[in-house]
Parts: structure tokens; sequence; C-alpha cells
């Protein structure tokens, strides 16, 4: 009996130890790695991480009237360009210390730098897009940040500081980037500000030093900013300080303080309901005259806000369904009858129309100006792994951009249709997107919408890491 015990305790004792054997490599085998982070800490509370992020573009674009390409006139262009190329680099260096740094470019695509005279630089491209420091008030806690730098941290509305790797279309609603690379550098201004979270407020105040319009690139003296006797245009003079709020009301899940970047869609890993507003403004902003040392020129107050409602959540945990939503009424008052044209990494530079505005060749519409704005987006992603195992999945949606600005005769309406093939969430994602915009003809100092339409399709490759 006791030799049988003895050959049942060794057997057991070589199965379990030829077990351990064959399980061993799996102590081996190491985690997939899922972000750049270096720790500082024992913990990891105190951290730097990197990120990088791309975007390239595939497009064909219906020409508007009288567009030319390097002197050529031209109906119908394809290009292939980079929308954004990103590298960031942030964290938390103690329990109240932060800092936020990225290096990027933008619209770079053939033309890379090409003016409407012809000339450029396709290499002056890369530029410090943020250069912030934060300190924490109270650890652990998103109760108050204070911050200052070159920042993205804005008024109006979430759009108005998007997360560009998250965001749910093609694009963000660029006209909620009110004075894009007009009085700041890609939407960035020089900043001081507080931002945080008390309870379910969430809130950000900031105070910006604008940079004058004389120095974005295409202005080459002051006394040539652009004046017009009856359009406002940013002021070649009359240097203010530029201030911002937002506020949003978060009903359900708090959304994240680690950036002061806003996410586009969570896709699904959250559940947010938001009630927001946010305005801008600036005294002596915009001015009309003469020409720009008519002593009788007239100057106007900027004077932005708006109003809107964001969704986004599951709607289906085990199937890995989601919505997005957003409705937000925009009033933005530039002056008197401001007007802006505005085309996305333009594929033409020039026009063959006497008397058109200001870079309305191309794919550009009048993006921003004095009136009111609504713009709205729906988005649905659909079950998980809907094209296989790995494959990921898809989520079509729809924006609009409807617009009565002073200058346009008609109400302006934009549209986007697409859908995004999510192979890795975020992280690598393929959008196809078709774009349909309004075109005009000036008429004296009016802009009358023409009968005919204009359209764009796009395809977009995303990587963000």
């Amino acid at each position: 009996m006791k030799k049988i015990f003895l050959f049942f305790l060794t057997l057991a004792y070589v199965k379990g130890f030829a077990q351990e054997q064959k399980e061993e490599p799996k102590k081996d085998e190491k985690k997939a790695i899922e972000e750049l982070r270096l720790k500082l800490n024992d913990d990891g509370s105190h951290y730097i991480k990197a990120t990088f992020s791309n975007q390239t573009w595939v497009r064909f674009n219906d020409s508007n009237p009288g567009t030319t390409v390097l002197g050529d006139a031209t109906s119908q262009t394809f290009d292939i360009g980079l929308r954004r190329t990103r590298f960031q680099l942030y964290g938390l260096l103690t329990d109240h210390v932060t800092f936020y740094f990225q290096l990027g470019q933008n619209n770079f695509n053939f033309l890379g730098g090409q003016n409407t005279s012809n000339t450029g630089n396709r290499k002056n491209q890369f530029f410090i897009h943020d250069a912030l420091g934060e300190y924490k008030i109270k650890k652990g806690s998103d109760l108050l940040y204070l911050g200052g730098g070159l920042t993205i941290t804005n008024g109006l509305s979430r759009f108005s500081q998007p997360s560009i790797s998250t965001i749910m279309s093609l694009d963000v609603p660029v006209f909620a980037q009110a004075t894009v690379d007009q009085t700041d550098e890609f939407s960035r201004k020089m900043s001081v500000y507080a931002r945080g979270q008390i309870g379910r407020l969430d809130y950000r105040i900031v105070m910006s030093d604008p940079f004058p319009v004389t120095s974005n690139g295409t202005i080459s003296a002051p006394s040539l900013a652009p004046i017009s006797p009856i359009n406002a245009g940013f002021a070649g003079d009359q240097h203010h300080k530029q201030y911002q709020g937002f506020f949003s009301w978060n009903f359900f899940d708090k959304e994240s303080h680690v950036t002061p970047y806003m996410t586009g869609t969570y896709l699904g890993k959250k559940k947010v309901l938001n009630l927001e507003a946010g305005f801008i403004t600036q005294h002596n902003a915009t001015w009309i005259g003469a020409s720009t040392t008519d002593p009788n020129r007239q100057y106007y107050d900027m004077n932005l806000w708006s109003v809107a409602a964001f969704y986004d959540a599951p709607r289906n945990l085990e199937r890995g369904t989601a919505w997005n939503a957003y409705a937000g009424y925009f009033h933005t008052d530039y002056g008197s009858r401001y007007l802006r044209y505005n085309g996305s990494m333009n594929p033409a530079n020039g026009t063959n129309i006497g008397g058109a505005p200001s870079n309305s060749f191309g794919n550009a519409f009048p993006m921003f100006g004095t009136g009111n704005v609504f713009y709205g987006q729906v988005g649905y992603l659909m079950k998980k792994d809907l094209l296989g195992e790995g494959n990921g999945t898809l989520m079509p949606y729809l924006t609009v951009q409807s617009a009565k600005y002073d200058r346009l005769d008609k109400q302006m309406n934009v549209y986007d249709v697409g859908v995004n093939w999510l192979i890795k969430g975020h992280n690598a994602k393929l959008t196809l997107d078709y774009q349909l915009r309004p075109t005009y003809s000036p008429v004296g100092p009016d802009l009358i919408q023409d009968s005919g339409t204009k359209g764009q399709l796009i395809m977009q490759y995303q990587f963000f890491f």
C-alpha cells in the first residue's frame, strides 16, 4: 500500500513539474505595447507620454468657377496630401506639474507652400503647435488647472479645441476655429487660462494675446493689411487682448482633462451627454475704411458665442454599437459684412474671375462670416468585428453646416456624408467622405449663389499611436 501511495505521489509530482515546465514560456511572453509611456515613479502616476499621428488624403475635387492651378484654368483636380502630421509629448512630472508639447504640419500637398503668385517654399511647413505648462491645484483632481503658453485652449465650442485623432467625421467644422491663421497659429494663441471641473461643470476661462494679422504670412507690410470701405477684415493695428470662455454640464460621465483637447467620439467607451456654451470677444478686432491710413476708418468688436448639445454613448454594450450626435447654434459677429473663404488643403492657388473674393478658388466656400450658423452631425458605430475578427467595424456619418451670413444672398448649406472603417479604433482607420458645397458669383459688393453645386471625394488614412 505504501509503495502504491509513493508511486502516485511521484506520478503527480512529475506531471505537475512537466505542466509547470510547459507553461513556463507564458511567464516570459511580453504584453503588447499599448502606448509609449515612460514611468517617472514606481506606480506610474508621474509619467511622460509620446504620441504620433498622420492623416493622408487622396482626393478628387470639382473646382469652383474660375479656378486656376499654377496659372492654368482647371475644372477638376486630383491630389495627394498630408492633412495633418503631429508629434506630441506630454505628461505629469509631479503630483501638480503637467506639460504639453506638440510639433507638426498641416495641409501639405503638391502645392507645398505655393501662393497665388506661384512662388513658395515647400520646406517651410513644420512648426510648434502647442507649448504649455500647467499647475494642477489638487492632487488626483481635475478641480483646477492653471496654465499658460502657446495653446489651443479656447472658448466658443468643443470644436474650437478638438482632439483631431478622435473626431467622428473626416474633418472638424473648421469655422468653429474662428480666427484660424488670421490672428492665431492654426487656432493656437499665446494664452493664460484656468480650466477644470467643479462637480459636473466643465469650464475653461482664457485670456489670449492674439497675433497681428500682418504676421500670418500673406501680407507683406502693415500698410497692405486688407481693408474695405464696407466689408470688415481683421485690423492691421489696434492690438487688444482676447477673452474666451467655454462651459459644459456633464450629465453622465465626465470628460478627461489630461490635455486641453476635447474628444470627438469615445466609440462607446463612455456615456456622455453635455449641454455646452462658449464665447470669444475682442475689442476693435476688425475694421473698415477707404485705406489703412484713412483717419475715419471704423473699428468693430468681435463677439462670438454658441450653445450646443453633445451626445456620445453606447447603444448596445454587448454588440459594441454606439451613437454620436452634436447640434450647435453659433452667433458670429466679426463686424460689418465680414466674410472669409477657406478650403482645407486647397488643391488650387488662383482664380481668373475679376473681383472674386480672396481664396475663393479650388474647394473653398464661405466658411466664416458675420451671421448665424447651425452645425450638426450624427454617426452610428456598428457592431464590433462587423467585417470579421481583427478587421474592425464601420461608422457611417452625416454632417451639415448651415449659415446665414450677411454678405451672402441665400442660406449656405455644406453637407458631408461618409463612413469610417475603424480597423483598430482611432489608431488605424480609413474614411471615405463626399462633400457637397455651393458656389457664389460676385455681383458688385455682394455674393450671389450659383444654381449649381460642387463636390469633392476624399479617402483618408489615419494612424495614431
